[in-house]
């Protein structure tokens, strides 16, 4: 669980407690009420349970203020919408996380991103993205809907050819020799990769393995705009709007930025993973 999750979920709990002392009752009290086990009033409280939309109506009603279970359950699909399980989310397959993506990308300026084991969607060819698609099915369990998502992916790339778009990556440079594809996919795609720098609405950068960092890149995320951050774990994806998370990513990301190498030094540096592929 993430610590901003759960610094969530704590404030929630005591929202929850703050409800029950104006009430005047006591722990075993409301679980009287409620019919619940007192540990159960415990765990709400402490931010060691993430309560049901259920749990929160038969609190307000407990507490004498059913008009606030909407704010209480206001306050949890606030969580639940930042901090999805890839489990749920993906539940019926990829193609629709991809087309969320499309109109994320159609709405959106600027992207700006951090890859570190894998190549941006966003410059993936289908052959390369397809065994990622159907490698993250089969180890997440989920139903296989490869080719639909890879209709949608390379669907979302239109919008590099757009005017006035500006996608701004950086990739890990251990990222180019990640093989999850055959040998002769995974030398398309680092071609697709090169023939991609120039690109008027491209700026890709590689972070070197010897690189001086200020920050140390510890997972994949995506700024859009100055609105959102989508950050990915391998449990959950987040998403961020709050300012001050938007802030700090947009620093993480300028900060990664300073080691990076672009333009024909970005090249080289794909040129040499290419060579090791072709040498293996």
């Amino acid at each position: 669980m993430t610590t901003d999750f759960q610094t969530a979920r704590v404030a929630l709990g005591a929202r929850l407690r703050e409800l029950r002392n104006d009430a005047g009752l006591t722990g075993k009290g409301l679980a009287e009420v409620l019919g619940w086990q007192r540990s159960k009033i415990s765990r709400l409280e402490n931010g060691k349970q993430t309560p049901s939309p259920t749990d929160l109506t038969a609190w307000a009603i407990a507490v004498g203020h059913p008009e606030l279970a909407g704010e209480l359950k206001g306050r949890l699909t606030g969580l639940e919408t930042k901090y999805r399980s890839w489990r749920r989310q993906l539940a019926g397959g990829h193609r629709a996380r991809q087309e969320l993506a499309i109109a994320q990308t159609a709405a959106t300026q600027t992207i700006r991103g951090l890859e570190i084991a894998r190549i941006p969607g966003m410059f993936q060819t289908a052959e390369y993205a397809r065994h990622g698609f159907e490698a993250s099915a089969e180890f997440r369990q989920i139903t296989k809907d490869v080719e639909g998502a890879v209709r949608a992916r390379i669907r979302r790339q239109e919008a590099l050819y757009q005017p006035g778009k500006q996608f701004r990556f950086l990739v890990w440079e251990g990222a180019l020799y990640v093989r999850t594809c055959p040998d002769g996919v995974h030398a398309a795609q680092l071609d697709r990769l090169v023939s991609l720098i120039g690109l008027d609405t491209v700026e890709l950068g590689i972070i070197p393995f010897d690189a001086q960092l200020r920050r140390t890149p510890s997972h994949a995320f995506w700024i859009y705009d100055q609105r959102l951050v989508i950050v990915e774990t391998i449990s959950t994806e987040m998403w961020l709007d709050d300012e001050e998370s938007i802030r700090l990513y947009e620093r993480a990301w300028e900060w990664l930025a300073e080691s990076a190498v672009f333009g024909r030094q970005a090249q080289r540096a794909i040129g040499r993973a290419r060579s090791f592929l072709d040498a293996v």
